[in-house]
C-alpha cells in the first residue's frame, strides 16, 4: 500500500522510513509534498492529533496517509509537556529550548524521581471517512540532568536509558530505532495490517 507522512519533520519522515523498512511493512511510504494542508493540532489526546493529520492529508491528497503524534511524559512535573512536547517552551520555540526547559524545571530533583516515558500513537488513515487503524508504543527511561550524545532529534539527548546507560541521543540510529515508542508503535500497527490480510 503506498502511504504518504502526514509530517513535515524531515527527521521523523527518515526515520518512520528506517523503521517502516526494517520492520518490513506492507507500506511504500511516500514523501510528503512540500505543502501539507495546515492541521490545527488541538486534540485532547496524542490519538486525536495523530488521527486529524492522517485524515486531513488523507482527504486532501486522495490516498492513504501515515500519522504519528508523540509525548514525553514526565513523572516528576505531573506529566508535562505531554502531548504538547514540541512546542512547550512557545509556539516559535524549537526542541532545544524545550530541553532547556525541562532541565530547569526538573533543576534539584534527584535522579529516581525524573522518570519519564514517551509515548507515541500512530493512525493510518485509508478513506478519510472511515476509523483509521491506530496503533500505539511508548519507552520508559528518565530525564538526564545535561544532554548527552549527538544523535537524534528532539528531547532524545535528555532521555536516558537506565538498562543501557545511555541517552537515545548517544545509540546508533539503527538501534536507537528498534528501541523506541515510535518502532514499538509502528510494530503494534504491522501487526494490525497483518491481522487484516
Amino acid at each position: 500500500m503506498r502511504v504518504v507522512l502526514a509530517t513535515g519533520n524531515p527527521h521523523k519522515v527518515a526515520e518512520i522510513r528506517a523503521i517502516v523498512r526494517e520492520l518490513d511493512l506492507p507500506l511504500e511510504i511516500v514523501d510528503p509534498p512540500a505543502a501539507l494542508p495546515p492541521v490545527v493540532e488541538d486534540g485532547a489526546t496524542l490519538e486525536a492529533n495523530a488521527v486529524k493529520k492522517a485524515a486531513a492529508v488523507c482527504r486532501a491528497l486522495g490516498m492513504p496517509a501515515l500519522a504519528d503524534d508523540t509525548g514525553l511524559e514526565i513523572d516528576a512535573l505531573g506529566g508535562a509537556p505531554g502531548l504538547r512536547a514540541a512546542r512547550w517552551a512557545g509556539p516559535e520555540q524549537d526542541f532545544a529550548a524545550n530541553v532547556a526547559k525541562a532541565l530547569g524545571e526538573l533543576a534539584g530533583v534527584p535522579a529516581e524521581r525524573r522518570t519519564a516515558r514517551f509515548r507515541c500513537v500512530v493512525a493510518l488513515c485509508m478513506n478519510p471517512d472511515a476509523a483509521p487503524l491506530l496503533a500505539e508504543g511508548r519507552v520508559e527511561g528518565r530525564i538526564a540532568e545535561a544532554p548527552a550524545g549527538a544523535g537524534g532529534f528532539g528531547y532524545d539527548p535528555i532521555f536516558y536509558l537506565p538498562e543501557r546507560e545511555l541517552t537515545l541521543a548517544e545509540i546508533p540510529a539503527g538501534e536507537k530505532n528498534r528501541l523506541s515508542h515510535r518502532y514499538r508503535a509502528l510494530a503494534a500497527l504491522g501487526e494490525k495490517l497483518r491481522a487484516r490480510g
